[in-house]
């Protein structure tokens, strides 16, 4: 891949939908930078009907174990439960990715500590804590489109794991955009870069920087020939607003070099 374009930043098109804490770092580097900062979501979740499910064969009361890896997931889960007119029993177990999902978790069920687990910020990081309590019927609702390694290890391990589509992740209809140009366009999974494709199969990249998160969203870049400018996360830039910045500031070293 060609190395990295060191042009001035005056707009970037972030693909996500716009951050609800007015303090969010997007706006702060909008404004320390004076950039013009939009926000638009890529990719839309739609649950699956109950009749879906259904045929699916699963019966959320035959498990003792529940494993969330987003609010989504939750939001769908508790939804099917609702339309099925069940609750599950007091002593099921959840197994939450992070603090943020296990408080959200208490908005559907009062929370008792024994029986939640909580990980750091990964599905990896659940494992510990599954393996202690390997003997459990789990259920791992989720996505059309989510990561395997966390069932994978599950099912090497020969634990009783079920997982079970409950919403689907599409494409977000771009067609407005079509002749809107930004300096730089900002990718946070596979799936934001897939849409991009599928709404416009002709994009050419030209001097538009790409940035992204996670090596899986690089992978989908390269994959379609994308030049990746900016990078995150990474040992010094874990955010992709520091990683941004960093990007930055390199173009304004480089603007005095010149001078």
């Amino acid at each position: 891949m060609s190395t990295s374009v060191l042009k001035p930043v005056n707009s970037i098109l972030i693909s996500q939908p716009p951050p609800s804490d007015k303090n969010s770092p997007y706006f702060r580097l909008a404004d320390k930078w004076d950039l013009k900062i939009d926000f638009r979501k890529f990719i839309q979740v739609e649950g699956v009907s109950l009749n879906e499910f259904r045929k699916q064969g699963i019966e959320p009361l035959d498990f003792t174990g529940i494993i969330f890896t987003s609010k989504v997931a939750v939001d769908h889960f508790f939804r099917l439960l609702n339309e099925m007119r069940i609750e599950m029993p007091a002593e099921t177990k959840y197994f939450c990715v992070s603090e943020a999902t296990s408080k959200y978790l208490a908005k559907f069920i009062t929370i008792r500590k024994r029986k939640l687990f909580v990980g750091e910020r990964t599905a990896m990081d659940l494992l510990a804590y599954i393996q202690k309590h390997k003997k459990e019927k789990f259920l791992f609702p989720c996505s059309n489109v989510h990561r395997r390694e966390l069932p994978g290890k599950m099912v090497e391990a020969g634990m009783d794991l079920t997982e079970s589509v409950i919403y689907r992740t599409v494409h977000a209809d771009l067609s407005d955009l079509e002749n809107i140009f930004y300096d730089m366009i900002c990718f946070y999974s596979p799936s934001g870069i897939q849409s991009l494709f599928a709404n416009f199969p002709d994009f050419k990249q030209n001097n538009t920087r790409i940035a992204v998160f996670g090596p899986t969203t690089r992978k989908e870049a390269e994959k379609h020939n994308l030049r990746v400018d900016v990078q995150a996360p990474m040992p010094n830039k874990p955010s992709m607003t520091m990683a941004i910045e960093s990007y930055l500031r390199k173009i304004e070293e480089q603007e005095g070099e010149n001078v």
